[in-house]
C-alpha cells in the first residue's frame, strides 16, 4: 500500500533534527524524517574546525530542554570546550538525533513534486510516498560558490572549502586560500599548522575580525542588553536580528536587505587572530584568471602579479538558489515564487506552493540571518511546528 502522512522533513542537520523534533511533539502528526544526522558537518568539514558559533548559539531545538549542549553534557560526563569543536558538535547532534528522532530514515530522497493537493516523494530505493506537507531542510551544499575564474579547472587544483576535509594532505605544499570570512580563514589556520606554505588573498582593503562582542560581553547586565544568547550581528542590531517576525514586520525591504548581508559579511573569529601568524596575508587583491601550468597552479591577481601554486582552496562562501535543489522536480523550481534565489516565504514559512515549507539560508531572505546560523533553528522548528498544528486544526 502506498504510505501517506502529514509532514516529511527532508534533511538531518540542525534545522530538520529540531524541526523534526517539534512536529514529532504535536499528538497524532504523522511525522518522517529522512537524511543522514549531520553529515554535512561531518562529511564536508575540515578536521580540527572551530565553530563560530558561540556556545550559547549552537543548542539544536527541542520541547524537552534536556536536549541541549549542556544536556549533552550532562549525559556524557564532560564538558564542552569553548569555542565548540567540530567533533563535539557532530557528537551532539548525533545523540539529539537519538534521543528526538529515533526514527530517522537515512534514505535518500530522490524526488519530489506536487500535484493535486499533495507531494509524491520518491526514495533512492523507488519507494514511493505522499504527504500532505514537506520542509525542506536541505542545508547550503548546494550552494558553494566558485567564481567564474576558478570554474572549469580540475578538482586536484581547486577545492571549495566546503570540501576541504583533510588540510594534512597539503602539507609542504604551496596554497592559495581566496577570501576574508571564517571558511577561508580557518581553512588558512587549519592548512598552516598541517604543515603547508599558505597564502591568503582578500579583496577587502582590510581582514575583519569578531573581537567586540567578546569585550562587551564581560560587561554582564549590558552585554545581555546588547547582545542576545542567539549572537548574530553587532551590539543592539543582534537583539532585532533575534527576532525574524519583528525584523520582517518592522523594517523596509532595503534596510532588511543591508543588514542580512551586513551581519555575514566575510569576518574570522577573533581566536583565528594568533593562528594565522605563519600565514601571508594578501589584502586589498583578487585573482583576476587562474590557469594550470603543468603540475602548478597559475593565479594572475588584478594588480599584475602572479602566482604559481599547487592548490588554490575557495573560501567564497555560498549563494543560495533553491532552484539547485536537485530532489525538487522541474516543474516545482520553475513555479516556486522567488527573490533573488530566495524561496519567498510566508509567515509560517511556507512557500508559494502550499505545504512547502523551507528552513535554514534559504529563509534569510524572509526573516533575517539568523537564518544562516544554528542558533536560527529554536525560532524556524517552533514556527513551523505552530503553524502546522494551527493549520491541522482549521
Amino acid at each position: 500500500m502506498l504510505e501517506r502522512c502529514d509532514v516529511v522533513i527532508l534533511g538531518a542537520g540542525p534545522y530538520g533534527l529540531s524541526a523534526a523534533a517539534h512536529l514529532k511533539s504535536i499528538k497524532g502528526m504523522g511525522v518522517r524524517t529522512f537524511g543522514r544526522p549531520m553529515s554535512f558537518w561531518a562529511e564536508q568539514m575540515p578536521r580540527g574546525m572551530l565553530l563560530r558559533s558561540a556556545y550559547s548559539a549552537s543548542h539544536l531545538s527541542a520541547p524537552d530542554v534536556g536536549l541541549s549542549l549542556s544536556g549533552f553534557e550532562t549525559a556524557r560526563g564532560r564538558s564542552v570546550n569553548r569555542p565548540v569543536p567540530l567533533e563535539d558538535f557532530i557528537q551532539y547532534g548525533s545523540w539529539f538525533q537519538q534521543r528526538a528522532v529515533p526514527d530517522l530514515d537515512q534514505r535518500k530522497i530522490t524526488c519530489i513534486d506536487h500535484a493535486a493537493g499533495e507531494f509524491r516523494i520518491l526514495l533512492e530505493d523507488e519507494t514511493e510516498l505522499r504527504s500532505r506537507r514537506v520542509v525542506i531542510a536541505g542545508g547550503i551544499e548546494f550552494f558553494a560558490h566558485v567564481p567564474p575564474e576558478f570554474s572549469g579547472l580540475p578538482r586536484s587544483f581547486v577545492t571549495h572549502s566546503s570540501l576541504l576535509t583533510e588540510p594534512g594532505t597539503f602539507s609542504k605544499k604551496r596554497v592559495v586560500v581566496v577570501g576574508g570570512g571564517q571558511s577561508a580563514l580557518e581553512s588558512a589556520a587549519l592548512l598552516a599548522e598541517s604543515g603547508a606554505e599558505v597564502e591568503v588573498i582578500v579583496r577587502r582593503p582590510s581582514i575583519h575580525f569578531l573581537g567586540w562582542s567578546q569585550r562587551i560581553h564581560k560587561l554582564g547586565p549590558l552585554a545581555r542588553v546588547l547582545y542576545a544568547p542567539t549572537d548574530v550581528g553587532p551590539a543592539g542590531i543582534s537583539r532585532l536580528v533575534a527576532a525574524p517576525r519583528l525584523y520582517r514586520a518592522l523594517l523596509p525591504r532595503p534596510i532588511q536587505n543591508h543588514l542580512r548581508d551586513f551581519c555575514r559579511r566575510p569576518a574570522g573569529a577573533y581566536w583565528l587572530r594568533n593562528r594565522l601568524q605563519q600565514v601571508q596575508l594578501t589584502t586589498g587583491r583578487h585573482v583576476v584568471s587562474a590557469s594550470t601550468v603543468g603540475d602548478q597552479l597559475r593565479l594572475k591577481l588584478d594588480d599584475g602579479t602572479e602566482r604559481l601554486c599547487d592548490h588554490a582552496v575557495l573560501g567564497t562562501g555560498y549563494r543560495v538558489d533553491v532552484s539547485k535543489y536537485p530532489f525538487l522536480s522541474q516543474e516545482m523550481r520553475a513555479s516556486l515564487r522567488k527573490a533573488n534565489g530566495f524561496p519567498v516565504l510566508n509567515f509560517g514559512l511556507e512557500s508559494s506552493i502550499p505545504g512547502l515549507h523551507f528552513v535554514g539560508a534559504p529563509a534569510a531572505w524572509s526573516f533575517g540571518p539568523l537564518m544562516y546560523f544554528v542558533a536560527g533553528a529554536d525560532f524556524t522548528s517552533r514556527t513551523i511546528a505552530r503553524s502546522i498544528r494551527n493549520a491541522k486544526r482549521n
